[in-house]
């Protein structure tokens, strides 16, 4: 079940809680710190729906339960044993378009209830759908001790002082960057403190002192090879700063998700055989951004240094006088060939590690084959998909050993990560025989043979004797 997560105001709204028992109880108390005018309908009422009612912050409504009740109200929570009823008080709210929990039956609610951390004003609500409550409250009870307790605070001082904030800084990416510098600062730890006068005076500094800078800047991040749990804190750092992302084809869109949710997003992967974006095109984009004083991040597949053309953006953008950072990224040789088992140096099988790009006929010609043939070192080769006949047929000429053990990984460090293993004579049957797409990394050497051994993520590898098929399944 996916849920759109929202927040509801229902200061001096009417509620209706069906039954009064104790986890109606607990439901009722939480409408009425919303401001909720909650009302009850139940035959008996447990001893906390009591002392409010005789208090008079909650009405008693009726005995019984009549659909006529929901005629009046935004919100129904069901709290009741009674299945009939529960599908009843369901189906009438349907029919009213009136939100309606009924208490641990996800399939007949309207809404859930999360669990919430609170540093008032400030609110975190964690929710799993209905589908896993326990999940919920053990998440709660982590970030609990996880959340500073300033956060309340400093929530309120920034609610406060919003419209100031936005008068003074009337340009989103001006207001972010100031944000971004006031909570990285003191301001939450004098807060802690309970320095009130100095978090004001640093929050006056902060604002005062504030230019109006509308130069834009480039980060060229590296964004791993898929794991969103491989980027690094300075990369989710850029990601949550950035006006605009430029991203390759191969950033996976989990990746993308950890961005800040109104960054706009433009794919400029490259692809052979596609249509692409060019690489001066890319250089006209990253330009026209940052001229217009946004904050870019350049977001590419690995790190962008090892056959991303990191290089050559960058030095456009100095020569245009573009001020930026560059945040690495684990490269695809080191991350897929880890999560496929295998260690690119071993005492006993690799001396030294090459990493090659094979990805035309021309950068095939370029390469030293007589190196590349050497034993006991470990060839990392990017792109090699289309090329690997080649690939096969020079390192055989050269003298590399048709017994070289390979493993080919698809998909690295995703949840659909395939290793397909084997020695250098049979690389190109078998790729074809799994029929294997990029992107794919290709590990040539000894070191190659410790993968269906080593192997500790996914799917088991896939050797010469596994049965031949396509992945997924072929039809």
């Amino acid at each position: 079940m996916s849920l759109f997560p929202l927040f509801a105001d229902l200061n001096d709204r009417a509620v209706l809680v069906i039954g009064a028992g104790e986890v109606a109880a607990r439901k009722v108390a939480l409408l009425l710190a919303a401001g909720a005018r909650v009302a009850v309908t139940a035959a008996r009422l447990g001893s906390d729906v009591a002392a409010l009612v005789r208090a008079g912050r909650v009405q008693h409504l009726a005995d019984a339960y009549a659909a006529a009740q929901l005629d009046a109200v935004w919100l129904v929570v069901v709290a009741s044993d009674d299945q009939r009823l529960n599908r009843r008080v369901a189906a009438d709210a349907a029919a009213r378009r009136v939100l309606a929990n009924v208490v641990d039956d996800a399939a007949l609610s309207t809404f859930h209830v999360p669990a919430v951390v609170r540093r008032e004003p400030l609110q975190v609500a964690i929710s799993s759908g209905g589908g896993a409550p326990m999940l919920t409250r053990w998440l709660r009870q982590r970030l609990e001790t996880l959340l500073d307790t300033a956060l309340g605070p400093l929530a309120a001082l920034l609610q406060h002082q919003r419209e100031r904030i936005r008068e003074r800084l009337p340009e989103p990416a001006t207001r972010r960057r100031f944000y971004a510098n006031l909570l990285d600062g003191p301001l939450l730890a004098q807060l802690r403190r309970a320095q009130t006068a100095a978090a004001e005076r640093t929050f006056e500094r902060s604002l005062l002192g504030h230019a109006a800078d509308t130069r834009g800047s480039v980060a060229l991040v590296g964004a791993g090879a898929g794991d969103p749990g491989l980027l690094t804190l300075n990369a989710l750092r850029a990601l949550n700063e950035a006006d605009v992302i430029l991203h390759d084809r191969l950033v996976a869109p989990e990746i993308l998700e950890l961005a800040r949710r109104d960054a706009a997003r433009i794919a400029v992967g490259k692809e052979a055989g596609r249509h692409s974006t060019t690489q001066d095109q890319i250089h006209a984009l990253l330009l026209a951004h940052v001229r217009a004083g946004r904050r870019v991040v350049r977001l590419k597949g690995g790190d962008p240094f090892v056959f991303g053309r990191g290089g050559e953006e960058l030095e456009f953008l100095r020569a245009h006088g573009v001020a930026f950072e560059v945040v690495p990224g684990i490269t695809a040789a080191l991350a897929c060939a880890a999560y496929a088992g295998v260690p690119l140096t071993h005492r006993e099988h690799a001396r030294s590690v090459r990493l090659v790009t094979a990805h035309c006929r021309d950068s095939l010609d370029a390469l030293d084959w007589t190196a590349l043939a050497q034993e006991r070192q470990t060839l990392a080769i990017y792109m090699g998909v289309a090329e690997l006949a080649t690939l096969r047929e020079r390192l055989l000429a050269h003298g590399r050993a048709a017994a070289t053990p390979f493993a080919l990984i698809e998909n690295g460090s995703r949840c659909d990560q395939r290793v397909i293993t084997g020695a250098l004579e049979e690389l190109p049957r078998l790729a074809r025989a799994h029929a294997v797409v990029s992107p794919a990394l290709l590990i040539l050497g000894e070191v190659a043979a410790l993968a269906p051994t080593l192997h500790w993520f996914g799917t088991p590898p896939l050797t010469p004797a596994s049965p031949i098929r396509a992945w997924p399944d072929a039809a």
